[in-house]
């Protein structure tokens, strides 16, 4: 009996000892464009976040033509999507993002939305422009936008993910405990929500709260259904190799405009998003390294790494067919005269 007693006092303290892990899930200070210049010689890429898709265009483009397949996170590259009731040329012109300076936090993510003046519902999405992969290795990238894999770090099973710590990935998350947004208010009736992707591609979208107040304030989501106290869990054992640990990623902000509200224009500024959350598997030190033995979550971590470039390449290649076939003049040429 006593030893039973012993056996779920450890069992509860090592379940106890997996709560409330914090962390940063995305920065927007840290998403602020730092790298190639443009023709008016402006940063418009983050550094950090660079990704390159070339190697999934295909073979029917020039070497020029590929050495500009380059996009990130950075602020400006982000999606404004409007409700399709919403989505007129006009509307959608008008709704965008820019890195936006605070005298608190530096840079910031400012967003204009233009809803319509109409009394009825409508929402907007502000999305990554591409969806941010779990299992991108570290690597070093140059002034030019050129990435070489950093040394040692190969796969994500040997370190950290180039999009961790405030990039939009977190690791090792088990059950969410509360996600918390530091957002700017400016008197808006409207609501906003964050949407997280997990492991399994399953998207929560958490209402946060409305921004009808001045300033920066805190709108936080906490978990209904989280369960505190630990002897009202229901305890599991599961194998410890080779399940690959779980995760979370950021896939954007949901902004919401009820029909009985102001239309029109809405602005608002974004710093960071926080979650606070169970770990999933603790970490041990233990007797033999199982992954420097078979490999397999390697493997498996390489293949959906594979699996994550190629629906982010062909997504890009699409945008950059599209942007080649834009027209660039804005003038019309003077008709030639005849002379007499």
């Amino acid at each position: 009996m006593k030893r039973m007693f012993i056996l779920v006092a450890i069992a509860l303290f090592i379940a106890g000892s997996l709560f409330a892990d914090e962390a940063v899930l995305i920065d927007f200070s840290k998403l602020v464009a730092d790298i190639v210049p443009n023709q008016d010689n402006a940063p418009t890429q983050n550094r950090a976040t660079m990704m390159d898709y070339s190697n999934v265009a295909g073979g029917s483009f020039t070497t020029e033509q590929k050495a500009v397949m380059k996009t990130s996170l950075a602020i400006t590259n982000w999606d404004v999507v409007l409700a399709s009731s919403s989505r007129t040329v006009d509307n959608q012109i008008r709704s965008y993002t820019v890195e936006a300076p605070s005298k608190m936090y530096g840079t910031v993510l400012g967003m204009r939305i233009h809803f319509p003046v109409e009394p009825f519902n409508s929402w907007a999405r502000i999305n990554p422009p591409f969806e941010i992969p779990a299992y991108e290795a570290a690597a070093d990238v140059d002034d030019e936008g050129n990435i070489s894999s950093a040394e040692g770090n190969s796969t994500a099973a040997s370190g950290p993910s180039r999009f961790e710590d405030g990039y939009g990935v977190v690791k090792n998350v088990g059950t969410i405990k509360s996600v918390a947004v530091n957002v700017y208010g400016l008197n808006f009736p409207h609501g906003l929500s964050a949407c997280i992707l997990d492991s399994t591609g399953r998207e929560q979208v958490m209402f946060l709260g409305y921004l009808n107040y001045d300033g920066w304030g805190e709108l936080r989501w906490d978990n209904p259904q989280y369960i505190q106290a630990v002897r009202n869990r229901e305890l599991r054992i599961y194998p410890l190799y080779p399940t690959t640990t779980p995760f979370i990623k950021f896939n954007g902000f949901l902004i919401q405009r009820d029909a009985a509200r102001e239309g029109g224009d809405f602005v608002g500024y974004i710093k960071d998003v926080k979650v606070i959350y169970d770990k999933a598997v603790l970490d041990t030190d233990r007797d033999i390294d199982d992954e420097a033995i078979w490999n397999i979550i390697r493997d498996r971590e390489t293949d959906k790494k594979r699996w994550e470039m190629s629906r982010f390449g062909a997504q890009q290649v699409l945008r950059y067919l599209e942007s080649q076939k834009q027209a660039t003049e804005t003038e019309f040429q003077e008709s030639p005269t005849v002379n007499n």
